[in-house]
C-alpha cells in the first residue's frame, strides 16, 4: 500500500514539474501533452548579438520578445539564435524536422505553431508550406509584398493562420497568400498602425504581442 503511494506522489510530482519552458534550442525532451511554439526571428539578428542596433529602427530586442511571447502563454517556446549567414532553405528544412519530431513524438498537430517575422517569417512560410498536409499552425509578420510570399512557386499553409503586418511599412497584407491557403482551418489578418515601419516587431510592442498571443490561445490547443 505505501510503495503504491509513493508511486502515485511521484507521478503527481513529476507532472507538476513539467511545466513549460522558454528554450533557446530544441528540447532534448519533448512531452507529447504539452504544447510547442517556435518563434524565428529577424535577419539583424543573425550572430552573436541578441540585441543588434538598426540605424532606423533601434534595438532588435530578441530577449525581450522571446519573454513577452512567452510569458502566460501556457506553452513551450522555442526561440532559436540563429548563427551568422544561416542559408533560409537549410533552416527551413531544420524547422521541418523539429517538427516532424515533435510529431513523432505524438504531440499533436494543433499544439505547434510556427512564429517568424522578416527573414524569420520567410523561414516559417518555406517551412509551413512543406508542413500544409499536417494541420500545424502558422503565423507570420512582415514577409509579404503586392499581397504575397513566394519563393520560386507559389506557397500555401495549412492548420490556423495568421498574418501581422505594419501599415508604415514596405512590406504590407498577405492577403494573396492567405486566398490560396485554401486547405487552413482557418486564416486571420491584422493590422497595425504604430508608425515604426519594420521596427515595429522590433520590441515586444502590445499592438502586434497582444494579437498574436490571443491567437495562439485560441489556435494551440
Amino acid at each position: 500500500m505505501k510503495k503504491s503511494l509513493c508511486l502515485l506522489i511521484s507521478l503527481l510530482v513529476a507532472s507538476v514539474i513539467q511545466a513549460n519552458e522558454l528554450y533557446d534550442a530544441f528540447p532534448k525532451d519533448i512531452h507529447e501533452d504539452q504544447r510547442y511554439v517556435f518563434y524565428s526571428h529577424g535577419l539583424i539578428v543573425e550572430g552573436q548579438n541578441s540585441r543588434p542596433v538598426h540605424p532606423e529602427f533601434g534595438i532588435y530586442d530578441f530577449p525581450a520578445i522571446a519573454q513577452a511571447i512567452f510569458k502566460n502563454g501556457e506553452f513551450n517556446l522555442i526561440a532559436h539564435h540563429r548563427p551568422q549567414n544561416t542559408d533560409m532553405f537549410d533552416y527551413a528544412d531544420q524547422l521541418v524536422s523539429w517538427v516532424d519530431q515533435l510529431l513523432q513524438a505524438g504531440v499533436s498537430p494543433s499544439r505547434i505553431s510556427l512564429v517568424g517575422f522578416s527573414r524569420g517569417g520567410q523561414i516559417t512560410a518555406l517551412a509551413s508550406n512543406s508542413l500544409k498536409d499536417t494541420g500545424i499552425n502558422t503565423a507570420i509578420m512582415a514577409i509579404c509584398s503586392n499581397g504575397d510570399f513566394r519563393i520560386d512557386q507559389p506557397l500555401e499553409f495549412g492548420g490556423n493562420v495568421l498574418s501581422i503586418y505594419e501599415t508604415s511599412d514596405v512590406v504590407t497584407s498577405c492577403n494573396l497568400l492567405l486566398e490560396r491557403s485554401t486547405d487552413a482551418l482557418s486564416t486571420k489578418e491584422v493590422s497595425i498602425s504604430t508608425g515604426k515601419k519594420h521596427g515595429a516587431f522590433y520590441t515586444p510592442l502590445q499592438e502586434w504581442i497582444m494579437p498574436l498571443k490571443g491567437w495562439l490561445k485560441e489556435t494551440n490547443r
